[in-house]
């Protein structure tokens, strides 16, 4: 194990602990787990998330199980794919299909549960990023975008407190990124529903420090 600093949004080096064998780097989920949007492979979440391991030190192996359409019940093949090729640290990526679908939050936290709670009894670290704020969606009518944030972050909350039962973090974005994401449509892409390449790099900055501490803690 080694050491390598790392700049934070401040502009200050922090230093963090590095593996100096390869780091198993899966991202599972959605398709925003795909990188569905962006116009390149190398602005995706897991291409953007590796770059930055990569700057910090750690030397990288990154596989994306990520399908588009995909849900929470989902996840029960793609963990058990991503065990099969081994896997220390683990990006979850899901929500959004289940609100689409009217999945309920009980049904859906508990898959989220398992797929974690499996992660984690193989020694990986998981990140969990909750659905995100459906009602800023373009297509969403606006009489309709109040209700359908609600129950958008109440699907979240129950994600979140499925994820941290089942020994995973949780790394939600916040009520300032959908703000963002709402005044910016650039951040969108052209079916304004997906990120767009600008929209990845946004939410990217935003789970490199949850994902810097993970694999710090790996490395410990």
């Amino acid at each position: 194990m080694t050491s390598s600093p790392t700049g934070n949004n401040d502009g200050v080096a922090t230093l963090y602990p590095v593996m100096t064998a390869p780091l198993r780097f899966c991202v599972l989920g959605d398709s925003l787990a795909a990188g569905v949007g962006s116009t390149r492979e190398d602005d995706t979440l897991g291409r953007r998330l590796t770059r930055r391991l990569l700057d910090a030190g750690h030397t990288v192996r990154l596989r994306t199980f990520g399908v588009p359409g995909a849900r929470s019940d989902d996840l029960e093949r793609q963990v058990g794919v991503a065990l099969g090729e081994g896997v220390d640290l683990a990006l979850i990526v899901i929500g959004a299909n289940d609100l689409a679908g009217f999945v309920s939050p009980a049904v859906g936290a508990r898959q989220l549960h398992d797929a974690v709670a499996r992660l984690v009894r193989a020694g990986a670290r998981v990140i969990v990023v909750p659905a995100p704020d459906l009602g800023i969606v373009a297509r969403v009518p606006a009489a309709y975008r109040q209700l359908v944030s609600a129950a958008s972050g109440h699907y979240a909350q129950a994600q979140a407190e499925a994820a941290i039962r089942a020994g995973g973090a949780v790394a939600a974005a916040g009520p300032e990124l959908a703000a963002r994401f709402a005044a910016e449509p650039a951040l969108f892409s052209a079916d304004r529903f997906h990120p767009s390449s600008a929209g990845y790099a946004v939410i990217a900055e935003g789970l490199a420090p949850h994902v810097l501490a993970a694999a710090a803690h790996l490395a410990a």
